[in-house]
């Protein structure tokens, strides 16, 4: 390298040196226009900004972002290097930065493109308003995505629960235990590991399956903590096949002892409760109700009985059927009707299908209702229920803690076709309205109302299954530890698990 160029390379280029400005006069812009002095809070600022919008470009692009070479973004840069050599030294002369609020950030707007897919994450609908939390976990009515480890029973037992093929807590709890039975059966400990500990684990993949068909009930829940409670206990010197045949034993104990022993109990109270000539008017379908109203018709005691129903279910037909059929005399309701038919009955027998620890009834939608006309009736409300269903959660309302089933089942396949004839009635901003005409002699299929409700923005059906009822609506709960009233509920409870 020459002496002349080693020279013109150490020396600062002539556009800074002119840069300088006299005193008193303004700095001036490479295309001539006078610049503002530019504080370095502003230049920190200005540098912040640019690099989030940087990072935004490097985000919608697939490549590497590539840096900004507009005329605006020199002359940026330029000012920039003025700012920042003619910068007083003196501290005193430097103002002072000012602290911006939150809302007035300097970040630059994320581009359209990233607006888009934010705005795709969220629903447009708000889903079941308050309930709208209860729509994290859509139910699974399939064996796709089910994890090896998942017995066939277990995988039988979901699809069943999903269907509402088993309904009922106390149904849903034995089939469960019966399916782990099965489990238990053909289960075989690997090699370095113990039953205790390694069918523990092997639980949770049936579990979860279970859960995802359909939430479990209180009483599952009860049950599942029982069943592993007894495997952690279980001796891990005793020989496989004697550890099993315990365990296989402790699930039919159970069975016995807390659902059919207990059935039996409340069902002998609960037919002293029946006198001639009694009305006794029930909500939907429970298993120990029917026991208990099949008894006292065998025990020949005369009277008749009122059953009130909703749908989607309709469970309350399944039992009046029923009860036609052993020759008792049976009203059908259904809930819109609920008011007049209250009106000739004498007792309120109800299921449930948990009792919370602060005296509260958490059964099907619809309970309070009735409970609530049978209060102002001054009619006495009687629940049957197993200690199994009692827990120690605290219930204020039904929106914290619910279920939440396919809001598709509110419409039966009669129903949907008899709206087919309002679809030329739809508005003409609806989706569906702006979609290309179907095809000469293509009719609608009952399908399509679902779509239609589907694709409505401001249009959602929301179907929850349970309720929470007062205490003080409830005059009596008749367990296989006899009668009481609400508040004993948690004593109840600590005494069934401790046993």
């Amino acid at each position: 390298m020459s002496e002349t160029a080693a020279k013109e390379a150490v020396q600062p280029p002539t556009e800074s040196k002119d840069a300088k400005p006299a005193e008193g006069e303004a700095p001036k812009s490479a295309e001539g226009e006078t610049a503002k002095k530019i504080s370095p809070a502003e230049l920190k600022k200005q540098k912040a900004a640019e690099k989030q919008a940087r990072r935004a470009q490097q985000k919608t692009t697939s490549g590497p972002a590539a840096t900004p070479q507009g005329p605006q973004s020199k002359e940026g840069a330029k000012q920039q290097q003025k700012g920042s050599k003619q910068a007083p030294k003196d501290d005193k002369s430097r103002p002072i930065p000012t602290r911006t609020k939150p809302s007035q950030t300097n970040i630059a707007p994320p581009p359209p493109q990233q607006q888009s897919k934010r705005e795709a994450k969220q629903d447009p609908k708000q889903l079941g308003l308050f309930f709208g939390h209860l729509y994290s976990q859509p139910r699974k009515h399939s064996m796709v995505g089910t994890s090896k480890d998942v017995h066939p029973a277990v995988l039988a037992l979901g699809l069943q629960y999903s269907s509402y093929t088993i309904c009922g807590s106390t149904a849903r709890m034995v089939a469960m235990l019966l399916a782990f039975k099965a489990l238990i059966e053909s289960y075989h400990t690997p090699k370095g590991t113990s039953l205790s500990r390694h069918l523990i684990q092997l639980l949770g993949p049936q579990i979860e399956y279970l859960r995802d068909c359909r939430p479990y009930s209180i009483s599952m829940g009860n049950a599942i903590r029982w069943l592993k409670d007894i495997i952690v206990k279980t001796d891990p010197s005793t020989p496989e096949y004697e550890a099993k045949r315990d365990l296989l034993e402790e699930i039919d104990m159970f069975i016995r002892e807390r659902v059919t022993a207990a059935d039996k109990l409340i069902r002998d109270v609960a037919v002293t409760k029946i006198l001639p000539g009694d009305v006794i008017l029930t909500y939907a379908s429970s298993s120990i109700v029917e026991q208990t109203l099949l008894q006292a018709h065998a025990s020949g005691i005369p009277f008749s009985v009122i059953v009130v129903d909703s749908k989607p279910l309709f469970e309350g037909k399944t039992l009046a059927r029923k009860l036609a059929n052993a020759g008792l005399k049976v009203r059908y309701f259904l809930i819109t009707g609920a008011s007049h038919a209250i009106k000739d009955a004498s007792k309120v027998f109800l299921g449930a299908h948990a009792m919370m620890s602060n005296g509260r009834l958490y059964s099907r939608v619809g309970t309070a209702l009735v409970s609530m006309l049978a209060n102002a009736q001054s009619l006495p409300v009687i629940v049957l229920c197993e200690s199994v269903k009692f827990t120690e959660k605290v219930a204020l309302d039904s929106i914290v803690g619910n279920e939440v089933a396919p809001p598709e089942e509110l419409l039966s396949e009669s129903e949907r076709y008899a709206l087919l004839h309002l679809k030329p009635h739809l508005p003409k901003s609806h989706p569906v309205t702006t979609e290309e005409t179907p095809a000469e002699g293509a009719k609608s299929a009952p399908s399509d109302v679902l779509k239609w409700i589907e694709a409505s923005k401001n249009l959602h059906h929301l179907q929850v299954l349970y309720d929470v009822t007062p205490a003080e609506y409830i005059d009596m709960v008749i367990t296989e530890y006899g009668s009481l009233p609400p508040s004993s509920v948690p004593v109840v409870h600590r005494l069934s698990t401790n046993i």
